[in-house]
């Protein structure tokens, strides 16, 4: 590049990224030498132009007029203008203002927002509801419609192929439970009492909550995933076209087998939690099984398995509805598969733990 006088720069060579050293250094050298007065950039002699040149020559074009130094572009090559036009005219909007929200405006906002998803939420689980009720009512007219096959091998599934998992799970925390009993209760001479504390919270609580929390996560998740699929995939749609019910086909028979199946997992996972906290008491408390199961009698009656007992079936259905719907709610993305089973875990789990807590109150004001 060569100056000439009146302010005339003559451009030359290649303005392309392969020069990129070499052209920085050149308009840092225009630059001072032109500095505070207009100039005229000639590029006739341009052999190459690309991306990059256009818009080293637009930056320095731009810097100068923040300077009031107005600076011109003359002889570009014909077949360079519409490259070079392209980037003259790149960002020359100006950015708009972040306002300064008030917090407590913002706060509010949130919570409005949070308020209306959870409605839209406890609307869309009704609506869920109302059709597997639709579909059971349907069923019981016609009882040979019902999937018989299907919900046996979602019954497999969902119970049978869990039993391993729920048995460790809740031996290690029937196990946990004595250990940590005896260790604060021996302060008090009361270890005795460990016993009643295992067997009424087993089977009043923790035998039902663990394992519907467990099956939320893991046959829960499946459900959503499975409709999820089958909803980018066009097969609910197709089965509509095809004149069959979704709901009737798809989700009755995996609820129907979910209540059979968490009812069952909760049953084995009290027992093993009760015979991990056996053989932890004898173990680790000195509590020979004689005396463990003599004072389990004495400490338990059929009214705490029952209330664990009838818990689970509620359990099931809230988590059946709710994997359900989030499964229909997929749209054609992954992303979408993956938020709505994340979904859908999320809510199963909160919606089984407020369960509990209404449960617990109900009971307790029939004193039961």
């Amino acid at each position: 590049m060569e100056s000439s006088a009146g302010g005339t720069c003559l451009a030359s060579g290649g303005w392309t990224a392969a020069h990129a050293a070499k052209l920085e250094r050149l308009i840092d050298e225009l630059a001072s030498r032109v500095a505070g007065r207009s100039a005229t950039i000639d590029m006739r002699g341009v052999e190459a132009f690309d991306t990059y040149g256009a818009w080293l020559l637009e930056r320095f074009m731009r810097q100068r007029a923040t300077m009031g130094a107005p600076t011109q572009v003359a002889a570009l090559p014909a077949h360079y203008e519409d490259l070079f036009t392209a980037v003259h005219d790149a960002n020359r909007s100006i950015p708009a203002a972040i306002l300064q929200q008030n917090p407590i405006a913002v706060a509010i906002e949130r919570t409005g927002k949070v308020v209306a998803s959870a409605g839209a939420d406890l609307l869309t689980i009704v609506a869920m509801l109302g059709s597997v009720g639709t579909a059971v009512i349907a069923t019981i007219a016609k009882p040979r419609t019902f999937r018989l096959t299907s919900a046996v091998h979602q019954l497999d599934r969902v119970g049978l192929q869990a039993v391993p998992i729920i048995i460790l799970i809740t031996f290690l925390i029937g196990g946990i439970i004595a250990q940590q009993g005896f260790f604060h209760f021996r302060k008090f001479g009361a270890e005795l009492y460990v016993v009643d504390m295992l067997g009424i919270l087993i089977l009043r609580e923790i035998g039902v909550l663990i394992v519907s929390i467990m099956v939320a996560g893991r046959s829960g998740s499946s459900y959503t995933a499975e409709l999820g699929s089958m909803k980018m995939r066009e097969e609910i749609d197709a089965l509509r076209t095809m004149g069959l019910d979704p709901i009737a086909v798809l989700v009755l028979p995996r609820i129907v087998a979910l209540i059979l199946g968490l009812t069952m997992l909760t049953f084995i996972g009290s027992m093993a939690a009760l015979y991990g906290g056996c053989i932890v008491s004898w173990l680790y408390g000195g509590m020979s099984p004689d005396i463990f199961v003599a004072r389990l009698h004495e400490a338990i009656s059929t009214t705490h398995f029952k209330v664990g007992m009838l818990k689970a079936p509620f359990m099931a259905l809230v988590i059946g509805i709710v994997a359900c719907a989030e499964g229909f709610a997929v749209k054609g993305s992954a992303e979408s598969l993956g938020r709505q089973t994340t979904a859908s875990v999320v809510k199963s789990i909160f919606l089984v733990i407020v369960l509990d807590g209404l449960f617990a109150v109900f009971f307790a004001s029939i004193d039961m």
